[in-house]
């Protein structure tokens, strides 16, 4: 149906997460009808960042820099950690201007069935400073699957071994504008445990 060109530009974007074959086939239409220079441009934007991107050396986030603007702010608690993910999740966290402290990337979570363990993911950087007594606070900030939760576990194993860390957890619950009915089991549960005075 489509030239062997079309057929591998859309196979590459299919390959992206979130992008099916659909979505893949119009952007690869759209980025064809598009100027020569703009598509030079834009494929000098990601060979510019596979060349200069790299990950913080203090918290693993993606940065052109040494440190990421964060870890370089110093009107930012250092000594309060959030420890997320992925990247993409410290994005999430700044928009809601309630989190003051540095963070931390894992670059995964641990998942034993896909032979993923402690040592794959991002650790090293936070073990020093634990070691340096440089973190008073750790929140985990993890998604509530299995993943997130056996990441959580192993990290509180972990933290607890600093007795003068105080280990935190986002709380879970009802989203604000739901409905009772269309919440699962998992969700009311969290939001009863989580259930704060008025």
């Amino acid at each position: 149906m489509f030239s062997s060109s079309i057929k591998n530009l859309i196979d590459n974007f299919s390959s992206l997460p979130g992008i099916g074959p659909k979505t893949a086939q119009k952007l690869v239409f759209y980025l064809l009808k598009q100027d020569k220079k703009i598509l030079k441009n834009f494929g000098d934007s990601l060979l510019h960042a596979q060349d200069n991107i790299h990950f913080c050396s203090s918290c693993g986030q993606f940065t052109d820099t040494d440190l990421c603007y964060i870890c370089h702010n110093q009107n930012r608690s250092h000594h309060s950690v959030c420890i997320v993910a992925e990247s993409a999740d410290i994005s999430s966290l700044e928009k809601a201007h309630e989190f003051h402290g540095i963070y931390h990337v894992l670059h995964g979570l641990i998942n034993p069935i896909e032979n993923i363990g402690p040592e794959n993911i991002n650790l090293s950087p936070l073990i020093v400073k634990l070691k340096n007594n440089s973190i008073s606070e750790i929140i985990l900030a993890l998604n509530p699957t299995i993943e997130g939760e056996t990441t959580s576990l192993y990290l509180a194993k972990l933290i607890k071994k600093y007795p003068a860390v105080t280990l935190t957890r986002l709380a879970r619950g009802l989203p604000q504008g739901s409905d009772l009915e269309y919440a699962d089991e998992i969700t009311l549960s969290n939001a009863f445990k989580g259930r704060t005075k008025i």
